[in-house]
């Protein structure tokens, strides 16, 4: 028979369990939304060194994806970008690899380098534009914006791709 002492243990356990149910609920919510934030002001430098701006995306379809050469979901999704970028950017899509602050710039070369990444490879050295993103922390984060400039849709992990597809050409459908 439970004593008093033991139910008031289990019922905080209880509780404590729920609260994290909930917690982790909501965030498994959150890693694909329709966001419809417009897309905020930043300033990168692309590995060659030319600044880039959200001035450089107006009116595209942009693909924007966080991502550091210490994560291996990273890692192993971006074959999978490069193919996304070589099917849509005769279509006009614009895509840009945003290496985060912590991320060495020599990984980050060696990585665009050794793999030829066809598409525009950046670093946010001082985690501004990832801040101003949204406050991005986890990587990869994959935002897909639309011509008229608002993010439509937030990927935390490696998309669904058929979803990405289907969000990429539906976009680029739009007139402007």
């Amino acid at each position: 028979m439970p004593t008093p002492m033991n139910l008031s243990v289990f019922m905080n356990i209880r509780q404590f369990f729920l609260v994290v149910l909930m917690s982790v609920a909501g965030i498994l919510v959150g890693c694909s939304s329709n966001t419809q934030q417009v897309m905020p002001t930043f300033k990168v430098s692309e590995i060659s060194g030319k600044t880039i701006t959200q001035d450089n995306f107006k009116g595209k379809v942009t693909i924007i994806n966080f991502w550091a050469t210490s994560c291996t979901t990273c890692v192993k999704e971006m074959p999978k970008l490069v193919e996304t970028y070589d099917k849509y950017k005769s279509n006009g899509l614009e895509f840009m690899a945003l290496a985060m602050s912590y991320d060495p710039p020599m990984y980050v070369v060696n990585f665009a380098e050794t793999r030829k990444l066809p598409f525009i490879v950046a670093m946010d050295s001082d985690g501004s534009a990832a801040k101003s993103f949204g406050k991005i922390q986890l990587t990869p984060t994959t935002l897909v914006i639309n011509k008229q400039g608002r993010i439509i849709k937030r990927y935390v992990g490696e998309p669904d791709w058929s979803e990405f597809y289907q969000v990429i050409e539906k976009s680029l459908a739009e007139n402007s």
